[in-house]
């Protein structure tokens, strides 16, 4: 009889310890698999059956969060309170067509999984539950530019340039996430199909332009220009470069009879420092083929060109610059390229970038906008560490360009903006006229503040603009609004009533 008890309890342990053995199996080895299987049911409807993990903004105020639903086939269904205000970085997740943005991004923390057992029993059933991401987005100031910006097509992107945060990322058009998260397909199809439709533009709402479209970059690229100055052939910092046409107004590039004339034929010339404020075209053509395409390539790639930001964020694309060899029978196109025009593009997010770089002693920090993320129990899963992305600059060659860019402001062609002197803002503005494929200009204008020591880096662009306008006139008031909305945050006031002209209607 003893003999019987100790085989059946043999077989009852050898069972308990293959059930032991399948459950750490599934729970450990197998977890990352199954729950990236399209045939998991919280991938197959990542809205609908589970609730979600909060998204909150960087001062906690919640985005996105799952609410109880009278319904047995969809028990939770997506909220977004800012609607789209933020959607263009939270994004969407929607029962008939998945996760967009954060959403998609972070999704392995924002659905629902299993926890990490707590007991034995937990260990045999696991339990299930949603962490929540925080980000590094200001709704004070994504209001501030969604005001400034008018709903009119274009972009404004902004950022802490010693960490790479993204504070501002606002685009239009956008959407309302609201009407994707219905569990009606009617209704959720009819939203879907609005915003896939392209505007006169072209642009899609579904899509963030910040970081998925790309338009030439006009003269704010002359500040990767003066950066290649800087790096590579110091000497033509203090060279002189003369427009040889019409009393210093055009110049003729080699192997052609084309010219290349000064924004409103007015003549222009000398060297860097003297040329940067006023924006000459000419000259910094000159200046870039003096350079030569190599040390051209080499510092728009150090900026990032040709290369996509490391944002967490679906979709962002890269912005570009042709190839040294492109330009081997092509030399008028290298002085073209040298001001931004032609074939060059960039997204607003590269253009912050390039601001932040250069305020930032030469430094690039890698941009995001995942601040933190926080497990059920409220513990701190993992924070974003930063790191540099591009060290296009010494810190010493970075000075050399600050002052130009202030002098931008002070007495160049971002003089008409209005910058409080206070604020020390050094900027850039650009007015792409050549590669814009409606024949109109592209305008743009990157800022940083305080000059010496920045806290903002920021990229205004409004594409498609009427030829009569500029980069300081369109761009320059936007840009205006998010800097004095920013430090009146910083004094503890309301950054949407901080300026005339920049308060909500």
């Amino acid at each position: 009889m003893s003999r019987r008890l100790r085989i059946l309890a043999t077989i009852l342990l050898v069972l308990f310890a293959v059930i032991v053995a399948q459950s750490a199996n599934i729970q450990f080895f197998r977890a990352p698999s199954l729950n990236a299987s399209p045939n998991n049911p919280r991938n197959l409807n990542p809205s609908g059956n589970f609730p979600r993990g909060e998204i909150l903004a960087a001062n906690g105020t919640v985005l996105a969060y799952s609410e109880k639903q009278n319904s047995s086939y969809y028990p939770y269904r997506r909220v977004y309170p800012d609607g789209s205000l933020t959607s263009g970085v939270v994004g969407f997740s929607s029962p008939y067509y998945g996760v967009w943005g954060t959403e998609e991004e972070y999704n392995s923390y924002l659905a629902a999984h299993p926890q990490p057992p707590q007991s034995f029993e937990q260990l045999l059933a696991p339990t299930s539950a949603a962490d929540s991401v925080t980000l590094t987005i200001v709704p004070a100031l994504q209001q501030v530019a969604r005001t400034a910006m008018k709903g009119i097509d274009g972009a404004a992107v902004a950022i802490d340039p010693k960490t790479g945060a993204v504070l501002v990322m606002y685009s239009n058009p956008n959407y309302n996430p609201v009407p994707l998260t219905s569990p009606i397909s009617d209704v959720a199809k009819a939203a879907w199909d609005l915003d896939l439709k392209r505007d006169s533009n072209g642009f899609q709402p579904l899509g963030l332009v910040a970081t998925q479209q790309t338009f030439p970059p006009g003269s704010t690229f002359k500040v990767i220009t003066t950066a290649a100055a800087a790096v590579s052939k110091p000497a033509d910092m203090t060279k002189t470069f003369i427009p040889n046409r019409r009393g210093g107004r055009c110049t003729t590039l080699p192997n052609t009879i084309l010219q290349l004339c000064n924004s409103g034929l007015v003549p222009c010339g000398g060297d860097v420092a003297q040329m940067l404020p006023p924006s000459c075209d000419p000259g910094y053509a000159l200046l870039g083929i003096d350079l030569g395409a190599d040390y051209m390539f080499k510092a728009a790639t150090s900026f990032g060109f040709d290369s996509v930001p490391p944002l967490d964020l679906p979709g962002t694309v890269s912005s570009y610059f042709p190839t040294a060899a492109s330009f081997a029978n092509n030399i008028p196109g290298l002085g073209y390229s040298s001001i931004g025009q032609q074939n060059v593009r960039a997204s607003a997010l590269q253009d912050a970038l390039v601001a932040a770089g250069v305020g930032n002693g030469g430094v690039i920090m890698t941009p995001h906008l995942m601040s933190f993320i926080t497990a059920p129990d409220g513990k701190i899963l993992k924070r974003f560490k930063d790191s540099v992305w591009k060290t296009p600059l010494s810190a010493a060659q970075a000075a050399e360009i600050v002052p130009l860019m202030e002098n931008v402001v002070k007495a160049g062609t971002a003089s008409g903006v209005g910058f409080p002197a206070a604020f020390d803002v050094a900027a850039k503005t650009g007015t792409a006229q050549t590669g814009n494929v409606k024949k109109n200009t592209d305008d743009w204008l990157i800022a940083f503040a305080p000059a010496t020591d920045p806290t903002i880096a920021i990229a205004v662009v409004v594409p498609f603009q009427p030829t009569a306008n500029f980069g300081a006139t369109v761009a320059g008031p936007i840009v205006k609004c998010l800097v004095e909305g920013f430090f009146a945050m910083e004094a503890g006031k309301n950054p949407s009533v901080a300026a005339t002209g920049c308060e909500p209607k």
